[in-house]
């Protein structure tokens, strides 16, 4: 346990004055996890049918597969990077600093990617160029969240959490809804065929300066409306006066050691089992479920994800307001163990689906993602008091980035298990495998809804 911050306000006690602070700081760590999403979804939904305006043309189906693939492997090993450089920068400087550093950051590569000349311009240069700023986009994309998500949550008193960490999560599954009519709309607008048509040379790059124009109102956001975490103020005074420990003097190495190692360590394994859940839903089902097996054509997908990604938006608050009635460990293993008996279920109809009338997929789709995904809604008020001031910051962003890692080879492991059993059956005994992963991370852990950010973080 940590020593406590005597002089640190407690966020319980709403003036109006800190219920305006803390409507500011929810806005805009809502409005950063919506911009840092639109971000991510832009090679996936809008670059992907340009790719070939900078790559060579005559390229083989393997080869082209992997540079594609390499688009987004940068931009996930890119994330964790910037969770440890901005999550420590926020535990030193504050966390609107550093928040405004990151937005800055990623909406000024944003930009640099859409004005990229293609390979008829510059040659293979053209695609290399891609791939670097999309590792450094990566990296500020990771800060975006690291220090504006644990500011809101500081601000937020303990019986809101939950409800306020729902409201900000569900700009993830938002921020999926507008990029994807921003994308059909450009796709109606700009013809699509070949290397030289009309969206390839400069249609694709409207997303992008949309993205940039985004994160360049969210800085001008935090500049003019958004005030630096009271709490962490007060451990930094608390640290001069001579107090308290205040900050970390290396936030990246305390965070790793002691009881926070043992928070980092129990967090990591439970969110390494709700990513893999987390995958399986985002990145499975509409690329090889709903495409390869129940067999769904690209107009039947997108309209299934967008109904499903709706339905999220609801489910994600719903989540953090039940989170904090039950409990967030409570709810963490019961959602886990629901995602194995239930979850499986149904991604079980999914993958013998073929055939199925559309209007059953939706159903079960929406049913099988509110499922899986209600995790979420709890993730941030839960993760965020698990770590004392000092360290919580690079605690939640580690926490939650690194923890992405192991399961984004899901692919891998779902090859694998088919070596065992059936392939139409390895996705589900996987995502049953994730979801009690994630509660028995979460049953080692200790309930966290009544920690007082204005005294101490528990660890154990």
């Amino acid at each position: 346990m940590t020593s406590p911050e005597r002089a640190a306000p407690r966020p319980d006690v709403e003036t109006p004055e800190r219920a305006a602070k803390r409507r500011s700081a929810t806005r805009g760590a809502f409005f950063a996890e919506f911009v840092d999403m639109f971000d991510i979804y832009l090679p996936t939904v809008v670059l992907t049918p340009a790719l070939v305006y900078f790559q060579p043309a005559g390229l083989d189906p393997g080869t082209a597969a992997i540079l594609t693939s390499l688009v987004f492997v940068t931009t996930l090993l890119g994330r964790p990077v910037g969770a440890a450089v901005f999550g420590a920068l926020a535990d030193r400087v504050g966390r609107r600093r550093a928040t405004i550093t990151s937005v800055s950051g990623f909406g000024v590569i944003t930009l640099l990617i859409a004005l990229i000349p293609g390979h008829a311009t510059i040659g293979i240069a053209s695609y290399w160029l891609l791939i670097v700023l999309r590792f450094l986009d990566g990296v500020c994309l990771g800060g975006g969240y690291t220090g504006a998500l644990p500011l809101a949550m500081e601000y937020a008193p303990k019986h809101r959490r939950g409800l306020l960490g729902g409201v900000i999560l569900a700009a993830f599954p938002l921020a999926y809804v507008v990029i994807t009519l921003v994308a059909m709309a450009c796709f109606a607008i700009f013809p699509l065929a070949g290397a030289t048509s009309a969206y390839a040379v400069w249609g694709w790059r409207v997303p992008f300066v949309l993205g940039a124009v985004l994160a360049g109102c969210l800085v001008v956001y935090y500049v003019r409306s958004v005030a630096e975490s009271e709490v962490w103020e007060a451990a930094e005074a608390a640290k001069a006066e001579g107090t308290s420990a205040g900050s970390a003097a290396r936030p990246l190495l305390a965070v790793l050691r002691g009881p926070s190692g043992r928070a980092f360590l129990q967090v990591f394994t439970m969110m390494t089992g709700f990513w893999l859940t987390q995958n399986l839903v985002t990145l499975f089902l509409p690329t090889t479920v709903l495409r390869q097996l129940v067999g769904l054509s690209n107009s039947q997908v997108t309209v299934v994800l967008l109904v499903s990604y709706v339905c999220l938006v609801a489910s994600y608050i719903g989540s953090g307001v039940l989170g904090q009635r039950v409990g967030r460990r409570r709810f963490f293993v019961i959602a886990g163990v629901a995602i194995a008996v239930f979850g499986s279920a149904l991604l079980g109809v999914l993958v013998t689906g073929k055939g199925l009338p559309f209007g059953v997929v939706v159903v079960v789709v929406c049913a099988f993602s509110v499922v899986v995904t209600a995790p979420w809604g709890v993730v941030l008020p839960y993760i965020t008091e698990r770590f004392r001031t000092d360290v919580r910051a690079s605690g939640f962003g580690l926490g939650f980035s690194v923890s992405v890692v192991i399961p984004s080879f899901y692919a891998f492991f779902v090859e694998g298990l088919g070596s065992v059993v059936p392939y139409a059956a390895a996705s589900v005994v996987l995502l049953a495998l994730g979801g009690l992963l994630g509660a028995a991370g979460a049953a080692a852990g200790p309930e966290t809804r009544d920690v007082d950010f204005a005294t101490e973080a528990p660890h154990e």
